[in-house]
């Protein structure tokens, strides 16, 4: 892949954020006499600290088995991956999900467990520089579906809590790997989608043909479709009068 970062650079990015973020972690001095200092909590630091901890840890597990799945799946490297979108740990107001509309939360909560779904944890499958494997696909997880992921490396039922990885159940919704989800499908064992909430960026590895069968939102889905292609229809003839 001509735009692969290699995985050593993933700990550049990485301490470029953390200089980045320094200067808010440090304490801030008084501006005057009178102004009030607030005390923090050494166990709410502590809690901080192992948060921030997890999620720069996560990111480089993340950019090493996400790149060397890649580079395994193309090794001749002339696919096209694009990597314009900036950095972001944010829904992103303006992402867009595969039918052109804006992107849905995926899943905040995690059977309870406080955790939301996406490379960046945020309940959207999102993605960014770092995410090398785009976690973009929404899908409902089954049982077969994970022994499927198991059998070829992948294990999705394990919880690595210090990856924020809570493990999958059946019925669990997450963000899978786009090429991923393209390899359970070669295999027959897709799961199931929601359009609605997968990024634009999966239709890079996949038509939204191939997607529609699988979709769990395939009724509201087909409704944003027809709005849009009416909306089309009537620029069209506005264009067509000027």
């Amino acid at each position: 892949l001509g735009m692969i970062m290699p995985a050593s650079n993933a700990f550049v990015l990485l301490e470029r954020r953390q200089s980045a973020e320094r200067p808010f972690l440090q304490k801030q001095k008084p501006q005057s006499a009178t102004t009030t200092t607030t005390t923090l909590d050494p166990s709410s630091i502590a809690k901080a600290t192992r948060r921030r901890y997890s999620r720069i840890t996560y990111n480089v597990f993340a950019a090493r088995s996400s790149s060397a799945l890649l580079m395994s799946s193309n090794p001749e490297g002339d696919e096209d991956f694009d990597d314009d979108e900036p950095l972001s740990e944010s829904p992103a107001d303006t992402a867009s999900n595969v039918l052109g509309t804006a992107l849905e939360c995926c899943c905040s909560n995690v059977r309870n467990t406080g955790i939301g779904t996406g490379f960046y944890r945020n309940g959207y499958c999102s993605t960014g520089e770092q995410d090398f494997g785009r976690h973009t696909v929404c899908c409902q997880v089954t049982d077969d579906f994970l022994a499927y992921s198991q059998s070829v490396g992948n294990d999705l039922s394990t919880p690595v809590p210090e990856y924020s990885f809570p493990g999958l159940q059946a019925g669990d919704v997450w963000c899978l790997c786009a090429q991923r989800w393209v390899q359970a499908h070669e295999a027959g064992q897709a799961p199931r989608v929601y359009l609605q909430r997968t990024h634009e960026k999966t239709l890079s590895y996949v038509p939204l043909s191939v997607l529609r069968p699988y979709a769990l939102d395939g009724d509201a889905a087909d409704e944003d479709l027809a709005t849009l292609n009416e909306q089309r229809e009537k620029l069209s003839k506005l264009f067509e009068q000027e």
